[in-house]
């Protein structure tokens, strides 16, 4: 019986680590995910290259009652993946312009009582000849 026990803990902490670690979201700073570099606020460029444009996307909503209960302030903002996904509207928008890279590229969310927002902003350029 104590043999069947520890084999069945063992086997329940197995699956459950299993579980919590295949639900992890990576965070990444690799543009390779991307078909052109990116490089967020701070991130040297290590290429000469031209502007081409400032881009930047935002939204801001109405809060709802689910976000506002208790007068507390829950679940707000956007997840890694939704802020993936923003990126990715980014980048085509700066392909679209014929960017080869976005730099300085920055995310900042905001709230209020009754709305929350977020912008997403970055200098699309252009990498010259070296």
């Amino acid at each position: 019986m104590q043999i069947k026990t520890s084999i069945y803990s063992k086997s329940a902490i197995f699956f459950l680590l299993a579980t919590l670690l295949s639900c992890a979201i990576p965070i990444a700073t690799n543009s390779n995910k991307y078909p052109i570099d990116v490089f967020y606020e701070n991130q040297p460029v290590d290429r000469p290259y031209t502007e081409v444009g400032f881009l930047e996307i935002g939204s801001e909503d109405s809060l709802t009652k689910q976000q506002t209960g208790d007068n507390r302030m829950i679940m707000r903002g956007n997840d890694a993946r939704t802020k993936e996904l923003l990126l990715a509207k980014l980048v085509l928008k700066a392909q679209k312009i014929g960017a080869d890279a976005l730099i300085e590229v920055k995310y900042k969310y905001y709230t209020s009582v009754d709305q929350e927002g977020y912008m997403l902003s970055g200098y699309a350029v252009r990498y010259r000849g070296e």
